[in-house]
């Protein structure tokens, strides 16, 4: 291991835990990054075999995360971590975070940025007087295409933008389903006040944002629970208003059966439109009015500096998930060594929160128009 590779902690991600593996892998995908200590589990016994079975130092996976700011914050500069990966269910996003922040770590947590929009409001103000680095893990920014997208967009290529429609479906919850990661997304407690939309409507939300360069500013929304006994919603629409007049459709659903991981985004403008499908990562639509449909492919020469640093392989090669969450990961990294703000940080936290809770509010108000007020 190098010293110029920053020293990563971790909170949650143990042994049962999905998420954890992916932020492992991807965070060391590059070599830039050192797993260093955790606290892996509320169980103390899980995070400490987790340590061992990432071959951790002992003594430096923690029975829980107040015991690791304090033991972290009190090694000399030159050992202890850098920063903090939260992977924990959203109600734990907050506390971990604060406890990071006041001990004097950058922090990388899983999105949202919290359990509600006043902890989102609370955290902005402990990042501004912390002088750290916050971000969220929205993956799907770290496609390069989505970045020519919005270059595209942001270009003036597609003319003024009109109208977005912006998806997010899967199928794993379209019957009762009993394990640890359907449990906690169905509990108010510790999901939020919204199930499907909190967890991968806000993707939906910060996709649309990110492509257009535009905030979303009112909805009109209509959720549901299809699953009898579920507490919170599996599935929702809404229609949108953003900046500059842009109108669009934003539909997440957990209940369509045979769908996998269905993120997709179609913008159009005046004088063309831009498509873009998660699943199929390595391929940009591009569609003009008085020309054939162009299609942009991955790791090509032809895209610009920024997209073809993004790439690990020769095109043909598909590259996926974990490299897009490896992006991520590299951004936040050149965020902290940079001094700079990244993509994800804490104002699209909050805008976040604030377009879950309109999404609630306009549902129990008969889907009426609601002002997203972050």
């Amino acid at each position: 291991m190098t010293s110029s590779k920053l020293k990563m902690g971790m909170v949650g991600g143990g042994q049962g835990a999905f998420i954890g593996d992916v932020h492992r892998l991807s965070a060391r995908l590059d070599g830039q990054i050192e797993l260093v200590a955790g606290a892996f589990s509320r169980d103390a016994e899980n995070s400490a075999s987790t340590g061992r079975l990432l071959g951790l130092d002992p003594s430096r996976c923690y029975a829980d995360f107040e015991q690791m700011m304090m033991a972290e914050a009190a090694l000399p500069v030159e050992s202890r971590m850098d920063f903090v990966a939260i992977v924990t269910p959203n109600h734990m996003h907050f506390p971990v975070a604060k406890a990071a922040l006041e001990a004097g770590f950058h922090v990388l947590s899983d999105k949202p940025a919290t359990l509600n929009l006043a902890e989102a409001i609370a955290l902005r103000d402990i990042v501004e007087g912390s002088g750290k680095r916050f971000a969220l893990t929205h993956t799907y920014l770290g496609y390069p295409l989505v970045g020519v997208a919005r270059d595209l967009v942001a270009r003036g290529e597609i003319g003024r933008v009109r109208k977005v429609f912006v998806e997010y479906i899967q199928g794993w919850l379209a019957s009762e389903v009993d394990n640890k990661q359907a449990a906690w997304r169905s509990d108010p407690a510790r999901s939020g006040p919204s199930g499907c939309m909190g967890d991968i409507g806000t993707h939906a939300h910060n996709l649309a944002e990110y492509v257009t360069g535009k905030q979303m500013t009112h909805v009109a929304a209509d959720l549901s629970v299809f699953v009898p006994g579920r507490a919170l919603d599996d599935d929702g629409s809404a229609l949108f208003r953003m900046e500059d007049g842009i109108k669009g459709v934003l539909s997440a659903s957990q209940v369509c059966v045979g769908k996998e991981n269905s993120l997709s985004i179609r913008v159009y403008g005046e004088t063309g439109g831009l498509e873009w499908h998660q699943e199929e990562p390595n391929t940009l639509l591009r569609t003009y009015a008085d020309r054939p449909a162009e299609i942009i492919r991955s790791a090509q020469g032809y895209l610009p500096a920024f997209a073809a640093d993004g790439y690990r392989t020769p095109p043909g090669h598909p590259e996926g998930y974990l490299e897009a969450f490896a992006n991520v990961y590299l951004d936040f990294v050149q965020s902290i060594q940079e001094g700079r703000d990244v993509a994800t940080g804490m104002a699209g936290a909050v805008r976040g929160m604030a377009f879950v809770e309109a999404l609630v509010a306009s549902s129990n108000n008969d889907s009426a128009w609601t002002e997203i007020d972050a």
